[in-house]
Order: structure tokens, then sequence, then C-alpha cells
């Protein structure tokens, strides 16, 4: 159910907390502009969120007019980390942000010598004793066993990736 937001107050409430605070009140399934304004009601309207690096989160924060007037989610960028002091030791935001970055690039080094696997597993037919070889597909084969040495691991883009002959 959506959001609306009270005229008067600014309060910000759901269809269902609308409809429990006005028991005495039909109220339609859906609302239209004319039960918004016996509520004294704006609706507020979906918006994207925020757009984050990655050491941010997107985080709701209440609502904002936009350039039309209607009422709309409103999201910030929040820091994923700050400095923090435990025991008389102090780690700062950039030692977070550096150990978060360590974790990214692990899971990404997975991600990618999990399609890399693939990709050769997807060749080994090649490779059995009754097969010739072309010198394409084990220079392509190579390619892949060599992928972790490119400079963008683990941070691959599609383009970086061997052509399969």
């Amino acid at each position: 159910m959506g959001e609306y937001r009270n005229r008067t107050t600014g309060a910000v409430s759901t269809q269902g907390e609308l409809r429990s605070a006005n028991k005495n009140i039909s109220l339609p399934k859906i609302f239209n502009s004319n039960t918004c304004n016996a509520l004294n009601v704006d609706p507020v309207l979906i918006s994207p969120n925020a757009t984050c690096t990655v050491h941010q989160r997107s985080v709701r924060d209440g609502v904002e007019q936009n350039a039309n007037g209607d009422w709309v989610q409103k999201y910030v960028a929040q820091d994923m980390f700050a400095a923090t002091t435990v025991d008389g030791v102090t780690t700062t935001k950039a030692q977070h942000e550096a150990a978060h970055q360590v974790e990214l690039d692990a899971a990404s080094a997975e991600r990618m010598r999990e399609k890399r696997d693939t990709l050769i597993a997807t060749t080994d037919f090649y490779a059995l004793s009754d097969v010739t070889m072309t010198s394409a597909m084990t220079t392509y084969r190579q390619a892949l066993r060599d992928i972790s040495s490119h400079s963008d691991w683990p941070n691959l883009e599609d383009s970086d990736w061997p052509t399969k002959p």
C-alpha cells in the first residue's frame, strides 16, 4: 500500500494507517483525488534510491516535493563506515573502507573464477585424447587459465574475457 502526507501536519502515513484512523468512514480500495482531498492528504510517489559509491548506501530520509509539486520519497547517500575506537585502538574510516573493498574483491574474484571454470569446462571435450585441439582453442583455454593475471582482476568487464574461437 502507498504512503500519504498529511497536508496540515506533514506526517506520512500508510493507507492502512489512514484506514485505521478513519474507521467510521467508508474508503475505496484505491484512493483517488477525491479520497485524498476528503482525508486532507497527498499521495507520496515512489522515487529512485540515491546514487551511491561502493562504500555508501541509500537511506530513506522522509519525503520532499519534486519540481512538479508532487510529494516523493526522499533518499540520501549515507557513508557505510566511520572511524571507530575500541579499547583505545582507533580504526579510521579509510581502514574500514579498505577492509570492505578486500571483501568485495574476494567475492568478485570467486565469481570470476566460477565463470572461468565454467568456460573451460565447456571446452574440455576438445582436450580428449581422441580429439585434435586447434591452436586457437589451446590459446583460448590458456587465456582463460591466465585471466586472474589480467590488470583489471577481479573486476573484469565482458570485453576483458578472451573470445572463444
